[in-house]
């Protein structure tokens, strides 16, 4: 009997020692091994779009404080058409600006992360319960669809006008870090939906960058919308990689180090399949751009390179237990390594290029909508529930755009919670809970 025990405890001990081998050596860089390599071209909005997040954290936009990019990379005061801080949202949303870049011709909303001293933001990430909200089809999450209801709400007409005024050329770019990623995620499948509302700019002009993005809507949306969303994520950042409900990492901000370790052991040994089939279990949106800069046993930083794929299986499931987990969720980091890895891609480029840069692009645009396609077809031999829109929802974007560009982009509907409405519709079971923008 006890050597029958013993045994058992060797092959215990074993386990673990084998789990927690797996779990200590496993690095940020093994989300993405087998990922190609981003272009130039593609990832050159991303240092951009971060430095115009950064700027809703500066006070005085001309006399930079807190963080002073180079002469080259600073924004115009002149182009930023609006700027709303905490006080301005009632906690409804986090602070953002919107900017007017004449440059590169984009009309840009960009919104900040979580501020650990203020209240409200805990409480958007705090509403919501693991299939607590259905919509379009899958689920999202309930607090941050609400503050993106507000924010369009509000800000709507704005962004209609700038694009109309600078003769429907603009691009229309949303932006967020962190709790704000969430927010201009689900923000943008509204406006995707309901062009018109936004005098019918084409779905081709409309893009979104979520840097660190939260885990906000199921793999059905993720994946579906992946021609849009853009999501940017830092070697070991943790948030894009919690599996759980978002609050529970903040009910347990102070024991975050025993949180993680429960939830690598909890998602060891749930099998992949489950969780894919699982239609309630949130992920990070849209396509995704990894920047990996530490190596396996490797000291300091290497020439960061940056990973893009349309991942359906294997979407930043596991917690990296790194020192680096929550130093990665920093925009300031985000925006150093991003510009780094833009420059030396671009250097590549020039060393390397064979073809005339406009036939280069065009390969990429292709390559991008076949790894799309792909992504779709992936998710359907997957049987991950609604991985693909019907016959009838496209038809129906088609009539939609059709007569947006036909009646000036007259709005049909009085506000954005109706827009909502209408999404909410598209759900096919389950009990739905409105959302309100109060």
């Amino acid at each position: 009997m006890s050597a029958s025990c013993g045994v058992v405890e060797c092959v215990f001990v074993l386990g673990c020692a084998r789990w927690l081998w797996k779990r200590c050596t496993y690095v940020g860089s093994y989300d993405s091994a087998t990922w190609p390599a981003a272009t130039a071209d593609e990832f050159d909005p991303v240092p951009r779009v971060c430095r115009l997040i950064l700027a809703n954290y500066d006070p005085d936009l001309r006399n930079p404080q807190y963080y002073k990019p180079a002469p080259g990379h600073r924004l115009n005061p002149d182009w930023v058409v609006k700027r709303v801080t905490h006080e301005d949202t009632l906690g409804c949303a986090p602070p953002y600006l919107i900017y007017l870049d004449h440059e590169h011709k984009e009309i840009v909303l960009a919104v900040r992360g979580l501020n650990l001293a203020n209240e409200s933001d805990y409480k958007v990430l705090l509403d919501n319960r693991l299939g607590q909200q259905m919509f379009d089809g899958g689920y999202v999450h309930r607090g941050l669809l609400k503050s993106a209801v507000w924010l369009l709400n509000r800000e709507s007409e704005t962004l209609k006008q700038l694009w109309v005024e600078n003769g429907s050329e603009y691009e229309m770019v949303f932006a967020g870090h962190s709790l704000g990623s969430g927010v201009v995620s689900l923000l943008t499948i509204l406006v995707v939906n309901h062009r018109d509302r936004l005098g019918g700019i084409p779905k081709e002009k409309i893009r979104c960058y979520a840097l660190a993005p939260a885990r906000c809507m199921s793999l059905n949306l993720a994946v579906k919308y992946a021609n849009v969303i853009h999501s940017v994520v830092l070697q070991d950042d943790f948030l894009p990689r919690t599996p759980t409900p978002l609050e529970d990492i903040f009910k347990s901000i102070f024991c975050l180090p025993c949180l993680l370790f429960f939830v690598c052991l909890r998602d060891t040994f749930i099998p992949e399949g489950r969780k894919l089939r699982d239609t309630r279990r949130l992920y990070a949106p849209g396509r995704m751009y990894h920047i990996v800069e530490r190596k396996f046993c490797r000291c300091g930083r290497f020439p960061p390179e940056v990973r893009t794929a349309i991942p359906v299986d294997g979407r930043f499931e596991h917690i990296v237990l790194s020192c680096n987990a929550t130093s990665d969720h920093g925009i300031i980091w985000i925006e150093r390594e991003a510009e780094k890895a833009l420059q030396l891609m671009k250097e590549q480029r020039s060393e390397t290029v064979t073809v005339p840069p406009t036939v280069q692009k065009f390969e990429r645009l292709k390559t991008i909508e076949k790894e799309h396609r792909d992504a779709l077809e992936r998710a359907v031999s997957l049987n991950v529930p609604h991985a693909v829109e019907t016959a009838e929802e496209e038809a129906s974007e088609k009539n939609e755009g059709e007569e947006a560009s036909g009646n000036g982009g007259t709005q049909s509907l009085s506000n954005w919670d109706q827009v909502v409405e209408k999404l909410l519709k598209k759900s096919n079971t389950g009990e739905v809970n409105n959302v309100s923008s109060s």
